[in-house]
């Protein structure tokens, strides 16, 4: 199915961890340390207790119990610590934000991540000014799977009941991603395939592209 016609499109939102940036590798490799330092199985296995309507900071109680907080302080401290040489772009996504920027289109990213994390991490591989608007966790009223965090970035720009799939994009990996569009009305568009291996049948309405070059080629033919 074609994207809408690119002249509609206002606003463009991001997901950031396995979206624009591939940060995976760094949290595995911290929050591994974490559970190995509480004598906990790896995380290829506790992830099997998480929550997945839950952000990944959100399921520490899930995992750690009443050290939660304190297991998660050590996992920002060493992710922190090693994200800078493993943190990585995914190809053709600067390329991606360069276009849609050049149609006049407002750019945001979106992400249930914390802000002390992304604002680390961000600069790293963009330029921040390429971005109106950045929401991270607990900012809005809910993060997602809800459609809030979408409904809150774009509260200065355009009120919620104006929100089309054509004048805005959700642009994710996840189905927190998909879902969070689809509840407040906006495109929905899957770039990679979920880190978590958590997908679900999707409903007809959800773009879905391989990486960010076949999405380029889809809004480049939006645009004609």
């Amino acid at each position: 199915m074609p994207l809408p016609p690119l002249s509609d499109l206002q606003y463009a939102l991001f997901d950031w961890d396995n979206t624009l940036a591939e940060s995976r590798s760094s949290l595995v490799a911290a929050v591994d340390q974490v559970l190995m330092e509480y004598h906990l199985p790896p995380w290829s296995e506790s992830k099997n207790k998480r929550d997945r309507n839950l952000s990944f900071k959100d399921n520490f109680p899930n995992i750690f119990g009443a050290e939660a907080d304190a297991a998660y302080a050590r996992y920002r401290q060493i992710y922190l610590s090693i994200v800078d040489s493993k943190i990585s772009s995914f190809p053709c996504a600067a390329e991606v934000l360069d276009f849609l920027s050049s149609q006049g289109i407002k750019l945001m990213i979106v992400t249930n991540k914390e802000r002390c994390l992304l604002e680390h991490e961000l600069p790293l591989l963009y330029n921040p000014e390429l971005f109106s608007n950045i929401i991270c966790g607990h900012e809005a009223p809910a993060d997602k799977p809800s459609g809030e965090q979408i409904r809150y970035a774009l509260r200065d720009y355009l009120p919620a009941a104006q929100i089309t799939p054509h004048n805005s994009w959700m642009i994710g990996d996840s189905p927190q991603d998909s879902s969070a569009a689809l509840a407040a009305n906006a495109l929905p568009i899957r770039v990679h395939q979920s880190i978590w291996g958590d997908d679900v049948p999707l409903p007809e309405s959800v773009r879905c592209f391989a990486d960010f070059a076949e999405l380029l080629r889809a809004m480049q033919l939006a645009k004609n």
